[in-house]
């Protein structure tokens, strides 16, 4: 059974993937409930972390009932990330996290995220650092190299362990593929499969139904699997997954009145935890999934996804619940 630093997890455990304006708190409740075993806060700039810039603050908010939980952050310059990692400890979270993937151009052009892969050096005398500066076990996310080219990824994994890498999670694509074309899970096979290699290596990428799940876990022998956008208003995922596993069967999908009632949650935590405004206008991205595949909908989702003010979105669930009750979802 995988573990990270001191932290024991389950057997193929599945790990909530840090999203961008997506793995909040609120989510990040729901996907805990619904079976994800460790999750991991939006990314956070260093820069913007010691600046003390509110958007970075506010995205250090954990919570005793999502544990274990892993803070990730990015940047590239080595003061600013280890006087990073010393405000991160203030939380209190159970792992810090490093973001050696995300491909953005506003990230990679300062040579942060996916912009690293471009100096392996820089890469790994960076975790080492951060390793050395906290009890704290440090863990990397990241992508298979920079472009097809550059493919190193068994090499990269090898040596971030060797400087105190706790685990590491890789997506099967690299920068130059942004989210294109299909993720290639060979490469982190390779990792797994590396004799040196003791650390868990966690899968992420195009895990979008329970099926993809098992194949990571049965063909390519990987330690567990990171979910990202299928868990996008749908933080069942994680259960479905589990119970696909232990039966070899898909669970009966969530009925209309559960997902009525996971929408308005969500929104009111949301709501709860960063205001009216933003609460409604960042929990707008997951509606589309709450409520897939429903004929003659737009009309409602437009109310969802276009209304400022809370109380109307509140109502259009209310009208989802009454006009749409019996739908079965397949």
């Amino acid at each position: 059974m995988p573990k990270i630093g001191d932290i024991q997890l389950p057997e193929f455990p599945l790990l909530l993937a840090p999203m961008e304006d997506v793995s909040d708190p609120p989510f990040r409740a729901l996907c805990k409930e619904h079976g994800a075993d460790v999750v991991y806060t939006e990314f956070i700039s260093s820069e913007g972390l010691i600046r003390d810039a509110a958007k970075s603050v506010m995205k250090l908010d954990i919570y005793e009932k999502e544990r274990p939980v892993g803070i990730q952050i990015f940047g590239a310059n080595l003061d600013s990330m280890l006087r990073s990692v010393e405000i991160v400890e203030q939380s209190k979270p159970d792992i810090i996290d490093i973001n050696f993937g995300c491909p953005v151009k506003k990230v990679v052009s300062k040579g942060a995220g996916a912009g690293i892969l471009k100096d392996i050096d820089l890469m790994v005398s960076l975790t080492k650092a951060m390793v050395n500066h906290t009890k704290l076990p440090v863990t990397v996310k990241t992508r298979l190299g920079w472009d097809h080219d550059s493919i190193k990824i068994v090499e990269v994994a090898e040596r971030l362990q060797d400087v105190g890498c706790a685990s590491i999670a890789i997506h099967g694509r690299t920068r130059a593929q942004m989210y294109k074309g299909d993720a290639d899970w060979k490469p982190i096979a390779e990792v797994k499969n590396n004799p040196r290699m003791h650390i868990p290596v966690f899968g992420n990428g195009d895990v979008n139904t329970p099926e993809m799940a098992q194949k990571m876990r049965d063909d390519y022998g990987l330690d567990g699997a990171m979910i990202g956008r299928a868990s996008i208003g749908n933080p069942w995922f994680f259960n479905q997954v589990k119970h696909y596993f232990k039966t070899g069967t898909h669970m009966e999908p969530p009925t209309m009145a559960e997902r009525v009632a996971a929408a308005r949650r969500h929104l009111q935590m949301s709501i709860d935890w960063k205001g009216e405004t933003l609460g409604v206008f960042e929990t707008r991205r997951h509606y589309t999934n709450y409520f897939k595949g429903i004929p003659n909908f737009k009309e409602y989702r437009m109310k969802m996804v276009t209304s400022d003010a809370s109380a109307d979105v509140f109502d259009a669930f209310d009208e989802v619940l009454d006009k749409f009750g019996d739908y079965q979802f397949k």
